[in-house]
Order: C-alpha cells, then sequence, then structure tokens
C-alpha cells in the first residue's frame, strides 16, 4: 500500500463513517455499532507495517490475541479489494488491495482511562480477578518472561538517552543506572520464574487505555500482537502496567485491591514463587513508567514525560516494608479498615491485604465468596489457614512488599505469632484491635453479603463469648460508626505509624 493507495483508502472509509481516530500505528474509524481498524504504512523501530503482509499478519495475530479476553469484540479481518470498475469493496471479487479489523464498537466513556475515579472497591476487585483468570489461561512462553524484560530496559535506555536534551541528562541517567542496578539484582528470580511457568502471552499494554468496563464486568482489549518481545512476558510485568498506572493517577487504592484480588486469584493456579515475585514489582512499575516517558515524550508532553521518569526513579527507591494486622470480632469492619490504610503502608501501590477469610477458600478448593460447610471449620483447618497466612506474609515481607493481616486474632498465640513474625523480618509491627457493641457487630453480620466471610450470628456470639473480657494490647479502634473505619480513624492511623 503506497501512501496515495493509504490515502484513497482511508478516504473511502471516512465516507462510511461517523468519525476517525489516529494513532501512531493506526486509523480507526467508527460506523454506527462497527468499528473498523487499518494499520498505517510505518516502520517505527519497535513495530514494522511497512509491506502488506506485515499489515495482514499483525491483523491476523490481533483478533487471535483479542479474542482470548473480548471474543464478543474482535470480529474478523477483512479484506479490501480494488474491483473491475475501480472502485474500492469490502471482500469483493477484485484484487486484493488492503486488510482491515472489523470490531464491534463499543463505548468510548465506558474505557476505564477515561474516568478512573469510577473505579470503586468492587471494580478493583474485579479487574484483578479477572487479569489473575486470564494469565492463568494464557499460552507458556519459555522464551519470554526475563529477555523480554531486558529488551524493554534497553529500548527504554537508548529511547530517553536520546531524548536527555529535553527531559534533562541527570534525570535519566539515574532512571537508567537505577534500572540496571535493580534488573542486575534481580535477574536470578526473573529467570527462575521464567523457568517455573511465570512467562507466558500476556497482553503486554494493560493499562486504563485498554480496559473497559461492560454490563458491570471489565474487559481487556487491544493487547499487543506485533512484537513477541511486548507479549510474551512475566506475568507480574503484565499487572505492573495497571498498578503503575493506577499510582501515577494517585489511585492506590485501587491499585492495591486490585493487586491484593490478583494474588489471592492467581495463587489458585501458580507456584508459591508468586509470593516471592513481589521482589521485582518496583523494577517492573519503574520500566512501565519508563515507556510511558518516551511515549509522552514522542507525543510532544515534555512535562508528562518528566513526570513519568520520576515516577520511575521513586519506585527504585522504595520505602521499607511493615507488618500490621487487624484484628476483632466477626462485623468489626477488619476489611474495610484493613483496605482503607494499606495504601499508606510501604512501597506501591501499598500494603498486600491478606484475609484468613480468602485464604480458607482457596484451601478449601472453592470461589472467593462461595460459602463453606460448617463441617470443614475443624482446629486442623483452623491451624492449617493461619500456618498458610504467616507462610504467605513472610515471603511478601521478605520480598519488600508491605502487609495487612484481617483476621479475627482472637487467640492470643496467633497474635503472638503475628508480632513474632515481624520481628523475624526486621520489619515494624503495628496491631489493631476493632470492637463495636454486640448489636452493632450482629446486624453487620446479618447484613454482609458477596464477601469471603462465612460468619454467622451465632459465630460472633461464640467469639464474645470465649473471647470477650480478654486484654488484647493492641491498639484500640471504635468500630461502632461504619464510616470512620474508611475515613477519619484509618488515616489518623496511618499518620501515627508512619510519621
Amino acid at each position: 500500500m503506497s501512501k496515495g493507495q493509504e490515502a484513497e483508502i482511508t478516504a473511502w472509509l471516512a465516507t462510511q463513517s461517523e468519525r476517525s481516530i489516529d494513532t501512531a500505528c493506526a486509523h480507526v474509524f467508527l460506523a454506527g455499532e462497527v468499528a473498523w481498524k487499518l494499520k498505517r504504512n510505518v516502520d517505527l523501530g519497535y513495530v514494522d507495517f511497512s509491506t502488506r503482509e506485515k499489515r495482514k499478519w499483525a491483523l491476523d495475530r490481533e483478533l487471535a490475541f483479542n479474542r482470548t479476553a473480548a471474543p464478543d469484540i474482535y470480529r474478523a479481518v477483512r479484506t479490501i479489494t480494488r474491483e473491475a470498475d475501480g472502485s474500492l469493496a469490502w471482500d469483493g471479487a477484485g484484487k486484493a488491495l488492503e486488510y482491515a479489523l472489523e470490531m464491534r464498537r463499543f463505548d468510548d466513556g465506558a474505557v476505564l482511562s477515561a474516568d478512573p475515579s469510577v473505579i470503586d472497591g468492587e471494580m478493583a476487585e474485579a479487574l484483578g480477578r479477572t487479569i489473575a483468570g486470564f494469565h492463568a489461561a494464557a499460552t507458556l512462553r519459555p522464551n519470554g518472561g526475563l529477555s523480554a524484560l531486558e529488551w524493554t530496559i534497553n529500548s527504554n535506555a537508548g529511547l530517553l538517552r536520546d531524548l536527555k536534551g529535553q527531559l534533562g541528562a541527570e534525570r535519566v541517567e539515574t532512571m537508567v543506572e537505577m534500572t540496571f542496578a535493580e534488573l542486575a539484582r534481580q535477574r536470578p528470580l526473573l529467570a527462575a520464574r521464567t523457568r517455573a511457568g511465570f512467562a507466558r502471552r500476556c497482553h503486554g499494554d494493560l493499562h486504563l487505555a485498554n480496559i473497559l468496563i461492560e454490563n458491570g464486568e471489565p474487559v481487556l482489549f487491544d493487547c499487543i500482537e506485533f512484537n513477541d518481545l511486548l507479549s510474551d512476558l512475566d506475568i507480574q510485568y503484565d499487572l505492573a502496567f495497571l498498578l503503575m498506572d493506577l499510582d501515577f493517577r494517585g489511585r492506590r487504592d485501587a491499585g492495591v485491591r486490585v493487586l491484593s484480588a490478583y494474588m489471592d486469584q492467581a495463587a489458585r493456579s501458580f507456584s508459591a514463587m508468586l509470593w516471592e515475585g513481589l521482589a521485582a514489582l518496583p523494577l517492573m512499575l519503574a520500566v512501565r513508567a519508563g515507556v510511558r516517558a518516551h511515549v509522552s515524550m514522542h507525543a510532544g508532553d515534555v512535562a508528562l514525560s518528566k513526570a513519568y521518569v520520576d515516577a520511575a526513579i521513586a519506585h527504585l527507591s522504595p520505602p521499607g516494608p511493615v507488618l500490621a494486622a487487624v484484628g476483632g470480632f466477626s462485623g468489626t469492619g477488619k476489611t474495610s479498615f484493613a483496605r482503607a490504610v494499606a495504601p499508606g503502608l510501604g512501597r506501591s501501590p501499598g500494603a498486600l491485604v491478606l484475609r484468613t477469610d480468602e485464604v480458607r477458600k482457596r484451601l478449601a478448593g472453592a470461589g472467593p465468596v462461595d460459602r463453606l460447610a460448617r463441617e470443614i471449620y475443624t482446629p486442623e483447618f483452623y491451624q492449617r489457614v493461619y500456618d498458610t497466612l504467616f507462610e504467605t506474609a513472610r515471603a511478601a515481607l521478605q520480598a519488600g512488599q508491605a502487609v495487612v493481616l484481617d483476621a479475627t486474632f482472637t487467640e492470643p498465640a496467633t497474635r503472638a505469632r503475628a508480632e513474632a513474625l515481624a520481628a523475624e523480618c526486621g520489619v515494624a509491627f503495628h496491631g489493631v484491635w476493632l470492637d463495636a457493641p454486640l448489636a452493632v457487630l450482629e446486624a453487620r453480620v446479618v447484613a454482609r453479603t458477596g464477601d469471603a466471610s462465612d460468619a454467622t450470628v451465632e459465630v460472633l456470639r461464640d467469639q464474645v463469648r470465649r473471647h470477650g473480657e480478654q486484654d488484647v494490647g493492641w491498639t484500640p479502634v471504635d468500630a461502632t460508626a461504619a464510616t470512620t473505619l474508611t475515613g477519619a480513624a484509618a488515616q489518623a492511623w496511618v499518620r501515627d505509624v508512619t510519621r
């Protein structure tokens, strides 16, 4: 397709469309409930669409790859033909002139980048679990993983150094040198993860502009198809783009909810190296910020590019981890409090929230909110749940990730284990005990729906009967007013423990 033919085809498509969108790699035409994507005749170095065969190859892969996550959106690769009378047609009898991807059009306003503020807790939870399921089903790519990440790091370094006159040489060199140093430090772990099956055919471009919400569910679209080095990734590096994007937009609250949900869901499919891999998360966040830095620069936004470089440096200079534990009887709002304080603890996106309720469901082979039979609640199972909770927390803390433990902690022995774990890992410990009148707790337990907890009013009353008079020794928080758990009380507590 010559430049003249490209102009002819785009003009023809424009006559059939309401509007068009141009990107560096494609022309997109919107018509009614249909969208057509035409690859541009370009060679940008990291992507080469300079021949019709290469464009057709990329469109076929784009269709195949995206049908995994968005089968209702990606329809077919269509042929644009030159008919005998010289006109253009879709899939006509004439000579194939070019190809376009036909998609179902969706609401632009449903894309999360349009308004990140709409990402509430339930949506963030669904995002984390959806992405984990996508990764669990993805094809193994043992030649990717570490090699793909290293390629991007080298690419970032070259592209940003070319721009250092506008970005500032010292800023760029600091970021590049810190990135290479962290890559060297994490190389053994990354190589081990690649060998262990964490390198898979991933989305590759998983930021907010490539996720939309339809019928209340997240849909991942527009994955990378043109370069295996950008899609055959460590699954955590794929997730890191979304986490970095949320952090950059000031939504650590959503980011840590995504991460916590993702890890719980992914732990059902991946080995314990899942938790160890958190050690490489700051590197991955920094690399993703580096990608956005040079993309922003080429789009002409110098200030935004500088901000991304600074964000990358910050990710590579993270604060150390802490261990917090939130205890209390059923209905006190432990999970609400844990999720409210998590964004303010440790490095981006905040503290990983580990819930005994979710651990219990994983160990039982049940879904996150499935109800378990009362028979499973034996002393042996109780012990196994707490053992798993502390083993997971240890791995995360050793990887540098702050942790909030969400459990009843009614037994002195479990509270002692939490404090001992912090001492073992050399991190600060902060224990919180929530309390409220029994009538308030009973009302909350009765009203609870769609949550991992199986607690009933009878369970609550038994907890109070057996443990109601003990002196816990952790910071007390009045949980009578539910709003204080996610508002003033939570923020005041974070300020106290982080100053």
